[in-house]
Parts: structure tokens; C-alpha cells; sequence
């Protein structure tokens, strides 16, 4: 292996962390690879509740720096990604068998002022049985709260991180498991291996990441042949998405029984998704599912607030992810903190640096940090950069999404207002890279159904790694819930035939 080149930094896992890493150090003038065993994203980070927020339930268990650097880094990625990241408004409606009402001020209050808010309107109080954002909620419950956080579509966040990260040097391999990372003369050598196509790869590095997630110490013990003191909890959190069953933009946020709050938020237009559980999680997290307490548990909870009663038959799908939270001994799975721990193992001169636990708000952050640990092995890498650097298509001025939607409208006349909405929230400034030069939509392709055309297809093929319809459908887009099963079959079967064409 005398022969292969060096690299500065290789990272072990492409979910969000990983990405954030890969990014943040190709920026700074490293070297990188980052090797993912699947997809992208195909893991915890897109199977979270799709929110950038500052875990307005995590100041019940006095998590207030926690709260108050993830209300910061909300406004930073309001900034950085305003076609993917966007303002909602939660209504809280308030139960007096539950929480006490000063208590819920008393947190809104700490909520709105712990994070230096500027963009986002702060807390009122609701009238539910006068103010219409009330309408559909049981008319038992009379008074509620209504404050801000954010919307994130998180696979694509990851997607984004890792585009950019290549745009600036990083290589990207998916499907690639990492099968041996050993320490040999104060250097890693590395081992890939494709797993569609069978090809290895091998790597010599100054410096290992693992941000592994759920697999975390797998890569630690089995692969590099490590020790941590550090551990992760594996916690599952499920969630369903049903037909949307209010009017209105607003999202929900209803306290349950035990004490845990449940989102209830619109999704994809006419679909409301509903979760999360906490459920302490033993198995393989690539097993992990949803099960049937879990669904009747969420209906239980939308059910004791709202006048439309939703059964098992409203529910149309359900995902699960296994969140690698860092172990901090807590019985109670919602109370584990949501904080993240670095572990720096500098044995033989060659560094691991381990990462456990973190959540999406906070990967932008957690990556700087990150580096940081790592700076003195790389004294003349670059400083920070991503605070105010935009992610791939949220080059959109004053990150002004309203006015770039109006821009979009004079742009391509002839494109149907679904269509431009897609285009705009998933690609945002980068849309002209799908459409090229089309001026009509026969210019777009193949259409498969709803608001998939093959120009996207091709797109997502040849910038984004997809590699499979369930990529495509699933992961960059969210076009699975808009197709019929014959639409997605009938796509499947092109993608199968046309995808290196693509």
C-alpha cells in the first residue's frame, strides 16, 4: 500500500454527522473520503421528525445549553438552506391534567429568549374555542399556546452536505462498507468494498471518523480493533403519516398521558406525519420497524385532542429509525440527552475520533467542534467556514424562499405551480440544473406520475448519488407518497434498465 496517497480524513458513515464532517473538512483544505455502508441518509437521518428545533421538551430536563446552542444553530440553517429548512407554527393545546399552564409558559417563555430569536414570530396564547387554528381540537380543551420552530427535510440535508463536501474535493462512496481500518506506522489504512459491485478499495489516512451512528461501536470494536469508554443507547422512534385532517399551514404538538409530546405536522401538502415513540431498542438497527403499540399509540394520542377520530385504515405508512443517543445512564429513554460526546483515541499516532450521539439540528456545530479536536494534526488546515456559507442551492438572496418562489414563477410560466414547488423546496437556486433548456414539459422527459420526470431522475443519478428507484422515490424525493403502486412499479422497472444511461 506504499504506493497509495495519503489523505488527511476518513469518515465512516454517511448520515448527517458524517456528511457535516466531510463538508466542514473538505472546506478547510483537507483531504477526505467519506464511505457509507448503504445509502446516504439511509438510516436515522431520514427517519427523524423532520425538525430543526431547539427540543422544547428538553428544558423539562434542564438541558438548557443544549437547547439554547440548537435554537442558535436553527437560525444559522434557517439562513444557510431556506429552500429545504422553513418556518412552522406549533399549537400546543394545553391539558390541565397534564403539565400546569404556568409550567408551559414558563418553557415557551425560556424558549423564545434562550436562543437570541430574530426571524421567527415568538409565543402566543390561543382561544381555542374563537381562534381558528382551534377548529379541530376537541372543544374540552379551551385554552393553547402557539410558538415557533422549523421544518427540514432531513434526507436531503444529508444529500446537500455530501454534494457540497464533493463540490469541494471530498469523494463520496456509497454502498461502500468500510471491512478493516487498521493503525500501521502512525497511519490508517482502510478497506472498502462495493457492495453492488464487489470492488475494493484501499486507503492510507492521517486521520479516522467514525460517525457510524447506530453503529457506532461495531466500527470501534469489529472494524478498528478499538476501545472507547463511551457507548451509545440505541432508542427506537416511530412515526405515521396519515391524510391531513385540519386546515390550516400550522403543525400540533399535544402532550400524552406519560408525559411525552407527540408532533403532529403537515407533510407533502395533504399528509399530516405524526411521532415520535421512545422506545429503549435492542436489536439490529437495520431490522428496526414499527410495530402495532407503536401505531395505536400514536392514534391514541391524536385522538384524545382532536374531533376526527382516526383509525388503524387512515394510517398509509410507517417508518422507524433507531437514534443513537449518547449513554448517559438515564432509565427513562425520553430523558437520555440528546447531546453529543466526541472521543479522541490517539493510540499508535495514528487518531480515531469517535462521535456518539447528536441530533440533526446540531450536526453543523457538532462537525466544527469536531475538527476543532482535530486541529492539531493538521496545523495549516483552514478555520471556520459553514456558519455562513450556504448548502448547495440555498444560494437564494437574503434567503428570501418568498421571493425566490416569485422568481421561479417568471422563470418557467409554463410550469404547473406543484411542479415548481418540488423543484423549488427540494433543488431551490439550483433548479436550472434539472430543467435545462426545456420550455415545455415534454422538455422535462419520461413522466412517471404526479411531479417525476426523467430530467430529475437523471439529475439525482448523475449529482446525488442514486443508485436504485428506492434512492430516487424515497430518500432524495418523497415522490413514493404521490405515486400509485403501478406508477412506482412502472418507474422501478425503467430505473432497472435505464439507470447507467441515466
Amino acid at each position: 500500500m506504499t504506493d497509495i496517497p495519503i489523505l488527511d480524513l476518513f469518515v465512516i458513515g454517511g448520515g448527517i454527522n458524517g456528511a457535516g464532517i466531510a463538508r466542514d473538512a473538505a472546506g478547510r483544505g483537507l483531504s477526505v473520503v467519506l464511505c457509507e455502508k448503504d445509502d446516504l441518509a439511509e438510516g436515522t437521518s431520514s427517519r427523524s421528525g423532520k425538525l430543526v428545533h431547539g427540543g422544547l421538551r428538553y428544558l423539562e430536563y434542564y438541558e438548557f445549553r443544549l437547547v439554547r446552542e440548537a435554537l442558535i444553530e436553527r437560525e444559522i440553517l434557517m439562513n444557510n438552506a431556506p429552500h429545504i429548512i422553513w418556518p412552522l407554527r406549533f399549537v400546543l393545546p394545553h391539558s390541565p391534567d397534564d403539565r400546569p399552564a404556568w409550567l408551559v409558559r414558563l418553557g415557551l417563555f425560556l424558549y423564545d429568549h434562550l436562543g437570541g430569536r430574530k426571524k421567527l414570530p415568538g409565543t402566543r396564547t390561543l382561544d381555542l374555542h374563537r381562534d381558528p387554528e382551534g377548529a379541530a381540537i376537541k372543544d374540552q380543551y379551551k385554552r393553547g399556546f402557539e410558538y415557533s420552530d422549523c421544518w427540514v427535510d432531513d434526507a436531503r440535508l444529508v444529500i446537500l452536505n455530501a454534494v457540497d463536501a464533493a463540490e469541494r474535493g471530498a469523494t463520496i462512496l456509497t454502498r461502500s462498507p468500510c471491512t478493516s481500518a487498521r493503525r500501521e506506522d502512525g497511519l490508517w489504512h482502510v478497506t472498502t468494498a462495493n457492495s453492488l459491485t464487489g470492488e475494493k478499495r484501499e486507503f492510507r489516512a492521517r486521520v479516522l471518523v467514525n460517525a457510524a451512528g447506530p453503529w457506532v461501536t461495531d466500527v470501534v470494536m469489529r472494524v478498528a480493533g478499538s476501545n472507547s469508554a463511551r457507548n451509545v443507547r440505541l432508542v427506537k422512534g416511530s412515526h405515521i403519516i396519515v391524510p391531513k385532517f385540519w386546515k390550516g399551514e400550522n403543525a400540533y404538538l399535544v402532550q400524552n398521558h406519560d408525559k411525552r409530546v407527540i408532533f403532529i405536522n403537515p407533510y407533502e401538502r395533504d399528509k399530516a406525519l405524526i411521532g415520535t415513540t421512545d422506545i429503549a431498542y435492542e436489536g439490529r438497527a437495520e431490522d428496526v420497524t414499527a410495530d402495532e403499540a407503536e401505531v395505536q399509540y400514536l392514534l391514541d394520542a391524536v385522538n384524545r385532542y382532536f374531533k376526527e377520530e382516526l383509525t388503524r385504515e387512515d394510517v398509509e405508512t410507517t417508518f422507524s429509525g433507531v437514534r443513537p443517543l449518547f449513554d448517559d445512564g438515564q432509565g427513562n429513554p425520553s430523558a437520555v440527552t440528546r447531546d453529543y460526546v466526541f472521543d479522541l483515541d490517539e493510540t499508535g499516532g495514528a487518531p480515531l475520533l469517535n462521535v456518539f450521539g447528536g441530533k440533526i439540528t446540531t450536526f453543523r456545530e457538532l462537525a466544527e467542534r469536531g475538527l476543532q479536536r482535530i486541529t492539531r494534526f493538521f496545523p495549516d488546515m483552514g478555520g471556520d467556514w459553514t456558519q455562513s456559507a450556504p448548502l448547495p442551492g440555498g444560494e437564494i438572496e437574503n434567503a428570501d424562499y418568498e421571493a425566490f418562489r416569485g422568481k421561479m414563477k417568471r422563470d418557467y410560466p409554463w410550469m404547473p405551480r406543484s411542479l415548481r414547488r418540488h423543484y423549488g423546496r427540494l433543488y431551490g437556486a439550483r433548479i436550472a440544473q434539472i430543467v435545462g433548456d426545456a420550455t415545455s414539459l415534454d422538455g422535462l422527459g419520461r413522466h412517471f406520475g404526479g411531479d417525476l420526470y426523467e430530467a430529475e431522475v437523471r439529475y439525482l443519478v448523475k449529482h446525488e448519488w442514486a443508485q436504485t428507484a428506492e434512492d430516487i422515490l424515497w430518500r432524495r424525493t418523497k415522490h413514493r407518497l404521490h405515486l400509485s403502486e403501478a406508477e412506482q412499479a412502472a418507474f422501478t422497472a425503467w430505473f432497472d434498465i435505464h439507470a447507467e444511461a441515466a
